[in-house]
Formats: structure tokens, C-alpha cells, sequence
């Protein structure tokens, strides 16, 4: 049927609206985590018959859609850095449909495997790339489905994502095929085995991620421990304010003393929670180490440090007067945030966002302190170090036993962001195998167990985990199991879609050469 070319405009408007909707609606605070396996399939039939050109301007207001509609909490620190951020991001949604097109990769028999593997090598790329943004992964959608997310033990998020893009390939080639509109006549033999195959793979899937939440461990093998998660909800605007001092710490000693009720081995505040920076005021520290030097019990807060005029974004292990402070700085800062990347360049950004002037750590730092049972060894991930994979994996393969992440998303407002942040979480604990703790400013503070199984802090009976005070307390285990696969080999997977995308784009050629 041949449209007039306003309704073929509108139809495509339909349909990539319909595209960035349903992904927007995969992320928290809806969490519709079955949206995400056909999401894409509206962008799909919107790319066809179009030239490069229009396929990848169709893909990228699609992705400008989906990021303002992920990240538009941005909005409450800087709107011009979320427009830039977007038109940013959007770019790896028009390159992945420009290369579909490009090849016609819909309509090859392997682009069940080739489509999602492109997916995620973009992925990939823009987790990396000038210094890397790896929030909204496809994956993450699946943050709460907890059978399905196991396999990244394995694959890290990234088998995650490929399962999902691939479920989506998937139905379009059926609904395609069913409709007559694929670009090349696809038979039903080929047909059968697009869809054995994915069926295959997500049923295996899923049959290891139940037989891997069935399991019962060993209690031989795992050392309990209680910790203590403190959750301050200090308000930003008063944050570094002279005069609220005294009432910020007061607020982490208060719930701090009602944790200690609770017999814990460790006691955790967030990111920067001491208010002020110690080399100015050191009564800070020692009214702290006053404090839990007296109950023996030892506290990791975030502090920022200065050493020699230069600043850090730091996390601080107080055990009491006799035993030196451990410290770990961040390894990587947020940029535009913590630093100005090219800074003689580009200067003007100092009035674009509110930019900090803090220098990187350059060490994997491995916290320890002894228990009765032996000795805790953690690392601590601060702000969203939480979302690059390679930086926890790195502190369990020096052997860390549990992760803990610190962080303040109070810059951004009653959001969805935290929420978004502590989905990432999920993913550093079940690709490594640990539990992970999170002490954050507004939350979401909290446990996550090395299933993926998040127990929050606190929950109003409206459901609220954000912008509420108060500390919770529970049992984790030390790792004391072999390494998980992802441990042991790291991105492996990426390295198997390059080899899928480079033979899949191989055979295309030389089927043009034979058509030619």
C-alpha cells in the first residue's frame, strides 16, 4: 500500500515515539521490564526502504527522545548539559541503525546474532569513550528480573543486553515475515531456526539463572558479618554550609548510635558525609574517631581530602586511634562534574555546570579490619564508579570480599536517578559474585546480595527509598568462594561480538559481490 509522503512522515514519527516510550518505561521509576523485548521492533519497521542517510537521522531523534526521557533529572543541576548529553548519547542509537541499514543486516538469516551483537559493542564503546557514560544499558532494564540477569556472571551486563536486542530481532523477523515487509523474502525454513535459536538461548538462560537462585550455599563457606548502613538525607543546599556543621554531623552520630545497637562489625556513611574538609578542621575527625573509637566499631565515611592544595574525592576507614586510617581515592571522576576535561580549552564550561577541581586516586585500594573470624577486606566504589563493570571486577580480582558503594545523588532531586543508580548495583554484584552495600545521601541506601536481590534501607508504606533518614542493619558474607567466570576472564564477551559483527559485515559484502 502506498502512503502520500505526510503519512509515511507521521507513521515514522509513530513509531520511533513508540520506540523511545516503551524504553523510557523499561527504566526506573516504572520499571515495565517486559517493555524492553520489543521495544525496538517499532524502530525497525521505521527504518525501512529509507536511505543512510534518513535511517540514521530516523534513529537519532529516537535517541534523543530516549535520553531526555532517561536522564531529564539532569535538568536539576544543568539543562544545557542534558540537551548536550542527549544529542551525544542519540549519536550511538543512528550509528547502530546506519549500520543496519547500511548492510541490510534485518534481513540476513544470522541478524539474530549480528544486530545484537552491534548493539552491544556500542554499548561497549560508549561506556569507554571520553571517559565513558555506561548508564541506561539495555540491560539494566532486567535489573529486577532476577532469573535472567544471572548469566552475567558470565558475560557481564552485556549478555544481558544481547538477549534482549536479540528476542527483538527476533519478532520483527516474525512480524515481518508475517506481514510480507522484510527487505529481502525470508523462507520459512530460515524462519524456524531465527526463532529456535533465540527460544534456545533465552530458555538456557533463564534455566541457569533458577538453577543459580536454587542453590543453597554452603554455610561452611561464607563468614557472616553485620554492617550498618547510615542514611543522613542532608539536604544539598545546606551540604557545605558553615553553620550546618554541627547539625549534619549530629544527624550521622544520631542514627549511628541507635546502629550500634544493633552489634555491628562495620558502620558505613556516604559519599563526602563529614561535613567540611579536615585538613581545615581536624575536630572533625576527632570527634568521629572519639565517638567510635569508644564502641570499638569501626566506620567508612566519604570524606574530600586535600594533600598538597590538591583535592580528592575520597573514602576513609576509621578504626579507632590506634589503627592508622585507611584511605582510598577515586579513581574516576565525573567529568564535568569533578573536573574539566582540556580544561585550557575549554573553560567556558565552568558556567554550564557546577565543576568541581578534584584529582584522581591511582590505586585499587583493599580496605581491611580484622573480625573475629578472621578479616574484612572491601573496596569501596564512590558516586557512580559503580557503573563501569572493569572497576569493581578489578577490586574482587585483588581480593576483595564485598563491594560498597558510596555516593550523594541529591543533586538531582526526588528523581528517578538514585533509582536508576542502584540498578547498576545490581549488576557489580552479580557479575562478581558479592555482596554489594550502598550508603547513599538520599538514598537508595542498602544490601544487595550476590543473586541481585536489593534490600533497601527503608521503605514508607508508599514505597519511598529516597529523601527519607534513618540506618538499617543486616548479616553479609564474605566471598569466599571460587571466582565467577567474569572475574576470571572479564569482557570476553565483547571480543565475540567484534568477531560476530566483522564476519556477519564480511558475508554481506560478499553476497554484494555476487549480486553485483
Amino acid at each position: 500500500m502506498r502512503f502520500p509522503k505526510f503519512k509515511k512522515l507521521y507513521l515514522t514519527a509513530v513509531l520511533i515515539l513508540l520506540t523511545a516510550l516503551l524504553l523510557v518505561l523499561s527504566f526506573p521509576p516504572v520499571n515495565s521490564e517486559f517493555f524492553p523485548w520489543f521495544a525496538f521492533v517499532f524502530l525497525f519497521f521505521a527504518l525501512r526502504n529509507k536511505s543512510k542517510t534518513k535511517a540514521f537521522f530516523t534513529a537519532y531523534v529516537c535517541g534523543i527522545i530516549f535520553w531526555i526521557g532517561n536522564i531529564y533529572w539532569l535538568a536539576n543541576v544543568t539543562i544545557l548539559g542534558l540537551i548536550l548529553l542527549a544529542a551525544y548519547l542519540a549519536i550511538y542509537f543512528a550509528i547502530f541503525c546506519l549500520v543496519i541499514n547500511r548492510y541490510s543486516l534485518l534481513s540476513t538469516g544470522y541478524s539474530i546474532f549480528v544486530v545484537p551483537s552491534l548493539w552491544v559493542l556500542l554499548e561497549y564503546l560508549r561506556s569507554h569513550l571520553l571517559t565513558g557514560f555506561g548508564w541506561g544499558l539495555l540491560g539494566y532494564s532486567q535489573y529486577l528480573n532476577l532469573p535472567i540477569i544471572q548469566i552475567a556472571d558470565i558475560t557481564g551486563i552485556w549478555g544481558v543486553s544481547f538477549l534482549v536486542m536479540m528476542v527483538n530481532v527476533t519478532f520483527y523477523r516474525i512480524m515481518g515475515y508475517g506481514l510480507r515487509v522484510t527487505q529481502r523474502t525470508i523462507k520459512g525454513k530460515n524462519l524456524l531456526l531465527s526463532v529456535t535459536l533465540p527460544a534456545l538461548l533465552v530458555l538456557l538462560s533463564l534455566g541457569y539463572g533458577f538453577h543459580k537462585l536454587s542453590r543453597t550455599p554452603d554455610p561452611g563457606s561464607r563468614i557472616p558479618i553485620r554492617i550498618s548502613v547510615i542514611q543522613g538525607n542532608i539536604p544539598q543546599v545546606i551540604k557545605w554550609q558553615e553553620y550546618a556543621k554541627e547539625q549534619i554531623l549530629g544527624q550521622y552520630l544520631f542514627f549511628s548510635q541507635r546502629a550500634l545497637l544493633d552489634n555491628p562489625d562495620l558502620v558505613i556513611w556516604p559519599e563526602a558525609a563529614l561535613p567540611g574538609i579536615p585538613y581545615y578542621d581536624p575536630d572533625i575527625i576527632g570527634k568521629v574517631e572519639g565517638f567510635f573509637g569508644d564502641s570499638g566499631v569501626p566506620l567508612l565515611t566519604g570524606v574530600v581530602n586535600q594533600d598538597n592544595n590538591i583535592y580528592y574525592n575520597s573514602a576513609v576507614l576509621i578504626s579507632g586511634a590506634k589503627s592508622p586510617m585507611q584511605r582510598y581515592d577515586k579513581l574516576h571522576l565525573v567529568p564535568f562534574g569533578e573536573y574539566i576535561p582540556f580544561r585550557e580549552v575549554l573553560t567556558f564550561l565552568e558556567t554550564v555546570v557546577p565543576i568541581g577541581d578534584f584529582q584522581a586516586g591511582k590505586e585499587y585500594t583493599i580496605f581491611s579490619c580484622p573480625i573475629s573470624e578472621g578479616v574484612m577486606r572491601f573496596s569501596v566504589l564512590i558516586c557512580f564508579e559503580d557503573i563501569f563493570p572493569q572497576i569493581s571486577r578489578q577490586f574482587v580480582k585483588r581480593g576483595a570480599d564485598f563491594l560498597v558503594n558510596i555516593t550523594n545523588d541529591a543533586w538531582f532531586g526526588d528523581t528517578s536517578s538514585p533509582y536508576q543508580h542502584s540498578a547498576a548495583s545490581v549488576f557489580r554484584a552479580v557479575e562478581n559474585g558479592v555482596y554489594l552495600v550502598r550508603s547513599a545521601n538520599t538514598g537508595v541506601s542498602g544490601f544487595i546480595s550476590p543473586s541481585g536481590e536489593l534490600y533497601p534501607l527503608a521503605k514508607e508504606e508508599s514505597g519511598r527509598q529516597t529523601f527519607i533518614s534513618g540506618h538499617k542493619s543486616k548479616d553479609v558474607f564474605l566471598k569466599k568462594n571460587s571466582p565467577t567466570l567474569y572475574v576470571r576472564l572479564g569482557d570476553w564477551f565483547i571480543l565475540t561480538c567484534w568477531i560476530i559483527v566483522i564476519c556477519g559485515i564480511c558475508k554481506v559484502k560478499k553476497r554484494e559481490k555476487l549480486d553485483a
